[in-house]
């Protein structure tokens, strides 16, 4: 007879004692629902609204609950969350060395207009304003919750990041664990001090806000966007700082869509302070663009050193890419850029 199939390991992490970090375990996301491309095929003009798509307004998702007729930005509970609420309380011990525990939360998914076939580069300044105030919303409500410890907010865009819905949206994971590790000094003003004084790597700026590729640049065209200011989270901006910051974020985007004239994959994420009850004067909110392409359809791919030695190899300059980012139209390439 053959041996009973195990449950799926699900809102379980395991520790990695080589690398020293908490590899998250949720077997069970593996029948979740897979609308994007595949990396090898085309890709195809959207329609506004498509009857199939799991996060247009009105339709029904995998679950069979159904979105809100929305008009701006949607939030939800994702639907397949890596961690959850429903995190075991205690698990079976780890055999031997190794370690695990719950991996507890909330995970939500944040559409940023109910057009199907727009990015976040083709909406107005308001529309992004209108976003990272939601977002900040999110940052307070779930940073509130005892059994988070911080909130994760991160953009899949383009299929060769294998982004699973082509609608866009963001995801947050609101965690009972720290993704980031705090340095305990504000060594982010630092790095902006030297990118300001160096001025080749600057893509945009703004007075309370700017972009730049930076000087340890892993990826061709990497890119942060960071306010002037040290503040802890995007919640902590002021009205100002928050206008300025959406304004550099937008123009960044549309730069980098206008690089190929393309709909520019990258996996964009938002760096904020943990929301465990401690303090962290030093910690500087910030985003980070991470696109995977060194040119048009070629990917820049991860390797030997990278993999298997923790080096990365970026074969550009970034005071080049960030030069080529200066070089093109502030206006979207479909809006006549």
């Amino acid at each position: 007879m053959s041996a009973a199939v195990p449950p799926p390991m699900v809102w379980e992490q395991r520790w990695h004692p080589l690398r020293r970090e908490w590899v998250i375990v949720s077997a069970h996301r593996n029948e979740r629902p897979w609308q994007g491309e595949r990396v090898a095929e085309t890709s195809r003009a959207l329609p506004p609204y498509a009857p199939d798509c799991y996060l247009c307004p009105g339709n029904a998702r995998s679950s069979g609950r159904r979105n809100e007729r929305y008009s701006g930005v949607f939030v939800f509970d994702n639907d397949h969350p890596c961690v959850g609420s429903r995190a075991p309380a205690e698990l079976a011990a780890a055999p031997g060395i190794y370690r695990n525990r719950p991996a507890g939360g909330c995970a939500r998914v944040v559409c940023f207009t109910p057009r199907h076939d727009l990015t976040l580069a083709q909406l107005a300044e308001a529309e992004i304003l209108n976003l990272l105030e939601a977002l900040q919303a999110q940052y307070r409500e779930l940073g509130a919750r005892e059994d988070v410890r911080h909130v994760l907010v991160f953009e899949n865009k383009g299929d060769v990041v294998g982004v699973s819905n082509p609608h866009p949206h963001c995801q947050i994971y609101a965690t009972n664990f720290v993704y980031l590790a705090e340095h305990g000094r504000p060594l982010f003003q630092d790095i902006l001090a030297a990118e300001e004084a160096d001025g080749r790597r600057v893509v945009v700026r703004r007075d309370q806000a700017l972009s730049f590729v930076p000087y340890f640049a892993r990826y061709p065209y990497e890119t942060f966007v960071a306010p002037r200011a040290t503040r802890a989270s995007l919640a902590h901006l002021t009205a100002p700082e928050l206008a300025d910051f959406a304004a550099v974020l937008r123009e960044t985007l549309i730069r980098l869509d206008n690089l190929w004239r393309l709909s520019f994959p990258y996996v964009m994420v938002l760096h904020q302070a943990p929301t465990d009850g401690a303090q962290y004067p030093g910690f500087h909110f910030h985003i980070q663009i991470h696109p995977p392409l060194r040119k048009p359809g070629l990917l820049k791919y991860l390797a030997g050193p990278e993999i298997g030695g923790g080096n990365f190899l970026n074969d550009t300059a970034p005071e080049e890419k960030a030069a080529e980012l200066r070089a093109v139209s502030s206006v979207h390439h479909t809006q006549g850029g």
